[in-house]
């Protein structure tokens, strides 16, 4: 950005006619970049064509604010304000928007659909989707709604959810069969939870949809709390069984690298 005003300068020759002390003010927060860490007096009268007076005139009206602050021997740094909005932007950021570009690269890595998932009471709803080019796609959509029993995604949103409360969804909606792999038995939904909860990941095949493979592994939030899911699903036959470790690796360290970027926006 400081680039794009370095040549507008250039080009006019002055100031471009912008006379706001807003404006101002907003034109020499962006003269900071990666190669101008501190910006003395002199050097902002030049960018912006004003007195040297009225640079620091404007400067001293950061440093009030607390956008800069003095840098010893000379010039002006950013402020601590500055660090305060930059983490609200952080902070208003959504899952979307931080997990598709995780998404992406682990579609580039294996090479099949994957899938954000979160549940929501007794469903599970498909938040995005970054989709294979194979001529066989699936058919998962934004906003598609899952059930809670079958298929990876599901299976690593019902894992972490109190035991009482799995009895209470089991109770309320019953565990429906989809195919013949199928978990409808109660006390194997349990234990299923409880080794998903275990390898923090969850494999598998024709469950909800017949010859389509899930792997899928919880997202958290910066509490540590299970929030969503990231998930690949793909026709069964490729993905053989000797290549499930390999994208179990993948889809692990997407979910992981979610949860951080999650609690830095957090933090």
């Amino acid at each position: 950005m400081s680039c794009f005003f370095n040549t507008m300068f250039r080009m006019t020759g002055q100031y471009r006619g912008r006379n706001s002390t807003a404006d101002r003010a907003l034109d020499i927060l962006a003269l900071f970049g990666d190669d101008r860490l501190v910006l003395g007096g002199q050097e902002v009268a030049e960018q912006l064509g004003v007195a040297r007076s009225t640079a620091y005139r404007y400067l001293q009206s950061l440093a009030g604010s607390g956008f800069v602050e003095e840098a010893r021997p000379a010039g002006y740094r950013l402020g601590p304000r500055v660090f305060e909005l930059a983490r609200l932007a952080r902070k208003g950021l959504g899952l979307s928007e931080v997990a598709r570009p995780v998404m992406r690269e682990l579609l580039a890595r294996v090479g099949e659909t994957v899938l954000l998932t979160r549940r929501a009471g007794s469903a599970v709803i498909c938040l995005e989707r970054e989709e294979s080019d194979h001529p066989v796609r699936l058919s998962y959509e934004r906003g598609h709604v899952l059930p809670i029993n079958a298929g990876a995604a599901a299976l690593v949103l019902l894992a972490w959810v109190p035991e009482e409360e799995v009895a209470e969804l089991v109770t309320a909606g019953g565990l429906p069969r989809f195919t013949g792999a199928t978990v409808t038995e109660p006390g194997a939904l349990q234990r299923r939870l409880a080794a998903i909860r275990s390898e923090e990941l969850a494999v598998t095949r024709g469950e909800l949809d017949p010859d389509v493979l899930g792997v899928a592994a919880p997202i958290r939030d910066e509490h540590g709390e299970v929030v969503a899911a990231v998930s690949v699903a793909a026709l069964s036959h490729r993905v053989p069984d000797d290549r499930v470790p390999e994208v179990a690796a993948a889809v692990r360290e997407a979910a992981g690298r979610i949860s951080g970027a999650l609690a830095l926006l957090a933090s």
